[in-house]
């Protein structure tokens, strides 16, 4: 897991919705913005695959971005931006194993024709006979 905390920039704004007393006084939500390109933790082929993967989190600008207003503190919600967009490029950063397709075995084939077979034949003893 990589760490490239020390290129976040965050803006503060005042959460949206129904609150109470500190609603339109205090900035408690937290918007956590990270330059990909500017970045120096990761390599072009990297970079590359984080914007393809998050694409739809990226402005035109190519600057990652998410808000979080979970919490009443504004210390809360930027620990949980930090929290959320290391998750969201560490996991943009794997890449899937290759799936290779595979043949049923003998014995699975058998199974399947035996099953087949026993269902057959109680089909065909419902049958009405004279």
């Amino acid at each position: 897991m990589r760490d490239f905390t020390r290129e976040l920039t965050f803006k503060t704004s005042r959460s949206s919705g129904a609150g109470g007393q500190n609603v339109n006084k205090v900035e408690t939500s937290v918007t956590v913005l990270w330059d990909i390109q500017e970045s120096g933790v990761f390599n072009d082929h990297q970079k590359d695959l984080i914007q393809t993967k998050l694409k739809n989190r990226i402005n035109a600008e190519g600057i990652l971005f998410l808000t979080v207003s979970e919490s009443r503190t504004q210390l809360a919600n930027k620990n949980k931006a930090v929290e959320k967009i290391l998750e969201l490029v560490n996991q943009a950063l794997i890449i899937p194993k290759k799936r290779f397709a595979t043949k049923p075995s003998k014995g699975q084939k058998q199974k399947r024709l035996d099953t087949k077979k026993k269902l057959s034949e109680k089909k065909e003893n419902r049958k009405f006979k004279y």
